[in-house]
């Protein structure tokens, strides 16, 4: 027996591993069961591959040669037909300056487009019924690298360029300038023929350039109508591809298959520098456009001229002028502004074509807008010198002390820390500063201002317009250029502290030779507080202004514009004149309109506006 207990006892063990054993394998088995129906259940999740680094690579704009013949014909800054029910719904941008400065209330411009920069040879900005101009220089390979030229060759490439139908292509291989100009006519009187570049930006001489203008012919009622024009050196017109006239200077040279249709009136009438020409007849249909082309030019420099007029069939035109020509208009898309009428005036001789008397051609009608040639300043009042804030002159004032006192006084003087006040009895008192409101003691400070020394100074260089290698002579002329920017610099010469900002605005002013007005050169205004860093002192200069003089030495005429004086105003916070500083007793009683008359325009010396001298007949 006690044999066979420990038998058992001795078995024991083995039972019992063998049952761990056995119910670790089940729960093992259990899970792995589990964890394999978890995961047999678990959505599938896409996990995106990592990307890829590619080596970059500079991409080249690419260079596609497009012909000029393939580019399509702009149309909508054409205005055609407009029927005039919708006309109210026109809207036309606001005119940007136009009646800001003309002095006594000159109005009737608001409905004109801002043109924004304005020239004779067009405006930067289209107002849709205009020509578009492009600059051509032939004497510059297409990226703008001399080649060798001639007036000859000039005149062969205008020629090539009519006979193969105006295209564009004829002078590709000459600089193109990016910039174009927008003519609503074609007014340009004798200037000097660096001009036509410079509008364009372009300053590589008045020689060997062209301007290709296109644009569409209109006329609202319909119109028969013929040009004459003159050009010197280039003008010739094309009208629904059909050359309508050539006056230019070299008309054979250029166009040898047309000819005027009235031969005899061939340099019977002066124009510009050059004898005009007469065109064929046109006919326009009521609100039917055809296209036009205008082609101007200079060939040898020196200078320019291209003029075209109107002349409606049936219409009989007083003669004017010495030679007797008919008082025919210029052609024009739409109403002058003011600032075109004076540019064209000043260089137009009297009596050569009218302005404002012909037809406009678009198709639509737009409101009357009264063009005003000159401002007599009837009304003005009598020209004063300007009056300066004077503080002995105040008026009757209720002054407040810190202690609730008050006292009706007029300001005397400050002496030391106290302040000199009249009642109206008459009598004097002072009462120190300390004692007065921070209102009163403020008044008291700005009724102190400083006194200036006033400096106004130029600084000027001179140059002469280069006319070319290829001028012509005849009439002698020579066209001078004189460069100013013009300082104001103010010293502060009384004594004491002004803690107070001080504006500051100078006036340049110029004259023309050959007249007795004025023009407005330059306008500045700065802001500066006297201090003891700036040394109570202040300086500052104005943008560069270029006078033109020009030089006929052969008629003894001699026009054009020199330098006339200033006018500096010292004004304080409260906008009271505290010092003043003029060339001329009589500008500082124009302060007010100078400080809104328009820059580079001209005026008496009453401040109104007149147009610019008119040249004398010099042919």
């Amino acid at each position: 027996m006690i044999k066979k207990s420990r038998k058992l006892v001795k078995g024991m063990p083995s039972a019992v591993g063998l049952s761990i054993l056995i119910h670790a394998a089940l729960f093992l088995l259990a899970g792995m069961l589990v964890v394999f129906t978890v995961v047999k259940k678990e959505e599938k999740k896409f996990v995106p591959p990592k990307a890829v680094e590619r080596p970059k690579m500079k991409l080249r704009k690419p260079k596609v040669k497009v012909k000029k013949t393939s580019k399509p014909k702009p149309s909508t800054r054409i205005v055609t037909k407009v029927q005039r029910a919708s006309l109210p719904d026109i809207q036309l941008p606001e005119m940007s300056g136009m009646s800001e400065g003309l002095v006594g209330g000159l109005g009737g411009f608001d409905i004109m487009p801002d043109l924004g920069e304005e020239s004779l040879f067009g405006s930067g900005q289209s107002i849709g019924n205009d020509f578009e101009g492009t600059f051509y220089d032939l004497k510059r390979d297409r990226r703008g690298r001399p080649i060798p030229s001639s007036p000859e060759k000039y005149l062969q490439d205008v020629k090539e360029f009519v006979r193969s139908g105006w295209k564009s292509s004829e002078f590709a291989r000459y600089y193109r300038s990016p910039k174009k100009l927008y003519a609503t006519h074609f007014m340009i009187p004798v200037v000097p023929s660096v001009l036509g570049p410079e509008v364009f930006d372009e300053n590589t001489g008045g020689w060997l350039w062209l301007a290709h203008y296109k644009g569409e012919l209109v006329h609202k009622d319909g119109i028969t109508f013929r040009f004459r024009g003159s050009g010197d050196d280039l003008m010739i017109v094309r009208v629904d591809g059909e050359l309508v006239l050539n006056g230019s200077i070299d008309q054979g040279a250029t166009t040898p298959h047309w000819q005027t249709p009235e031969p005899t009136e061939y340099g019977k009438y002066w124009l510009g520098s050059t004898g005009s020409v007469v065109g064929d007849w046109i006919t326009l249909e009521p609100g039917v456009p055809l296209d036009m082309e205008v082609l101007i030019g200079e060939s040898r420099g020196d200078f320019f001229c291209a003029m075209l007029l109107v002349e409606v069939k049936g219409v009989k035109y007083e003669r004017v002028g010495r030679l007797m020509a008919p008082d025919l208009p210029m052609f024009t898309t739409t109403e002058i502004t003011r600032d075109q009428l004076e540019a064209i005036h000043a260089n137009l001789v009297p009596g050569e074509a009218g302005v404002t008397n012909g037809p406009i051609f678009r198709d639509y009608e737009l409101p009357a807008v009264a063009i005003v040639t000159n401002d007599t300043g009837a009304g003005d009042p009598p020209v004063t010198d300007l009056p300066l804030y004077d503080t002995a002159e105040d008026k009757m004032r209720m002054w407040a002390g810190v202690d609730g006192k008050f006292m009706e006084a007029k300001f005397v003087a400050v002496i030391g820390d106290k302040v000199v006040l009249k009642d109206a009895r008459g009598k004097q008192r002072k009462i120190p500063l300390a004692q007065l409101s921070d209102e009163d003691r403020l008044f008291t400070e700005l009724a102190r201002p400083p006194k200036f020394n006033i400096d106004f100074s130029k600084k000027s260089s001179q140059r002469s317009i280069d006319k070319g290698p290829y001028n012509h002579g005849g009439i002698i002329w020579l066209e001078k250029v004189c460069d100013f920017v013009f300082t104001t610099k103010l010293r502060q010469r009384s004594a004491g502290k002004y803690n107070h900002e001080l504006k500051v605005e100078f006036f340049a002013i110029g004259e023309e030779i050959d007249g007795d007005n004025y023009i407005l050169l330059d306008r500045q205004t700065s802001r500066f507080t006297p201090t003891k860093e700036n040394g109570q002192s202040h300086s500052f200069h104005g943008v560069p202004v270029a006078l033109h003089v020009r030089d006929w030495s052969q008629i003894s005429m001699y026009r054009g514009q020199k330098y006339g004086g200033y006018l500096v105003v010292v004004t304080d916070s409260r906008g009271k004149v505290v010092d003043v500083g003029s060339s001329h007793k009589w500008l500082p009683g124009l302060l007010s309109k100078l400080r809104e008359f328009p820059v580079s325009r001209h005026f008496d010396k009453t401040g109104a506006r007149v147009a610019p001298p008119r040249p004398i007949i010099w042919y």
